[in-house]
């Protein structure tokens, strides 16, 4: 059994911060090419808005990432310090 005792809350922030930006990009993407043909047809004025909000909501999700992964970092590193942590079994693959 290995105890996971302890996580580095800056480290660990950042790594999930990165991820969530990265994820929202390919999952918004999608999104923001179909929004963008309609706007054009139904809201023109809206079509700023479009290159604005690819750019920036990336940005905003990573931000509001590592702040939330920091703050549950803290949480559990407490939590733990009590408790023991969480046990996990882990085995090597031949």
């Amino acid at each position: 059994m290995i105890r996971v005792k302890r996580f580095g809350v800056l480290q660990t922030a950042k790594i999930v911060a990165v991820i969530y930006a990265l994820v929202s990009l390919v999952i918004l993407m999608p999104f923001f090419l179909i929004g963008s043909m309609l706007s054009e047809e139904f809201f023109p004025e809206l079509e700023e808005f479009g290159a604005v909000a690819v750019v920036m909501l990336p940005i905003v999700y990573g931000i509001f990432g590592f702040i939330f992964t920091a703050v549950g970092c803290v949480v559990y590193n407490l939590i733990a310090s009590f408790t023991g942590g969480i046990e996990i079994e882990m085995e090597t693959a031949d």
